[in-house]
């Protein structure tokens, strides 16, 4: 098993870092979609849409809204994202009593909707937005940073947990979390972003401001993992797919990212640090 995610995570390492780091707006914007378009063929299993044509349908509407989001103005999608992501912390809190009130079909997969989209449209604000942030103007080093960001509090999470994880933070949910675990990556996340602000030299406020970000950012990270493994609890599944091997399925991958990457964008964003650029 171990040699399997190994192998896997060398194949795809180089892939993911040549198109997000290489590719020009564009052909970041179709690679992106290429992978939320697989995201979106898994979150239709999730959703309980039975058999490949119905699943495969629902990623093609997927792949056709994101063409349609591309001269929408992010902020607008961001605002809605963060609206979302406050009522799937309702959700993932009152199960497994809520479920009534979403578990049909459709009510599932029009969540996929508001949890596929907006973090497309996060990642590529992110890209051919203008950043200034100290001594950092490439917004490409913003998508990177928020990516560690993610890393960092699972990393946290992990060593915390296992030293002091007693206290379950959602048992109903997703047995392995713990509240240890939430402190400890809030407690690597704000170290790390000390340490960001220190290397590129920002100022008193520009630091405090972007550890207040990381803060909040590593925070709801943590709900994208939860309102996932509420899927997959209600759906009876372990992984959402098989597509990665020894790593399950791309939504296990980046379930914590579609809620980082649109709620970091905005908060940058809000914070001036970030302006919108041309495709």
């Amino acid at each position: 098993m171990l040699k399997t995610r190994i192998i896997t995570a060398l194949i795809l390492a180089p892939i993911a870092i040549g198109g997000i780091f290489f590719l020009p707006p564009l052909g970041f914007a179709l690679f992106t979609g290429a992978i939320i378009t697989l995201g979106a063929w898994e979150w239709a299993n999730l959703s309980g849409i039975e058999g490949q044509g119905g699943r495969v349908a629902y990623a093609a509407v997927i792949a056709a809204i994101l063409y349609g989001l591309l001269n929408v103005p992010a902020v607008a999608v961001l605002w809605l994202a963060l609206a979302w992501w406050f009522v799937s912390f309702l959700l993932v809190r009152s199960y497994p009593a809520g479920s009534a009130g979403w578990g049909s079909v459709p009510v599932r997969a029009i969540m996929g909707l508001l949890v596929l989209l907006p973090a497309w449209v996060g990642l590529n604000h992110l890209r051919t937005g203008v950043l200034d942030f100290g001594t950092i103007s490439n917004s490409l080093w913003a998508i990177l940073y928020v990516f560690c960001v993610v890393w960092v509090a699972d990393i946290g999470a992990y060593f915390a947990g296992r030293a002091f994880g007693n206290a379950k933070l959602a048992p109903r949910v997703s047995p392995g979390k713990s509240w240890a675990g939430v402190w400890g990556g809030l407690v690597a996340v704000g170290v790390f972003a000390l340490l960001v602000s220190l290397i590129v030299s920002a100022s008193v406020p520009e630091t405090a401001f972007l550890i207040l970000a990381s803060l909040a950012t590593g925070l709801v990270s943590v709900l994208g993992d939860l309102l996932e493994s509420m899927l997959k609890r209600f759906r009876g599944v372990k992984d959402s797919s098989q597509l990665l091997p020894g790593h399950g399925g791309i939504m296990d991958r980046i379930d914590s990212l579609t809620v980082a990457i649109p709620v970091f964008a905005l908060i940058i964003t809000q914070l001036g640090w970030l302006t919108a650029g041309q495709w």
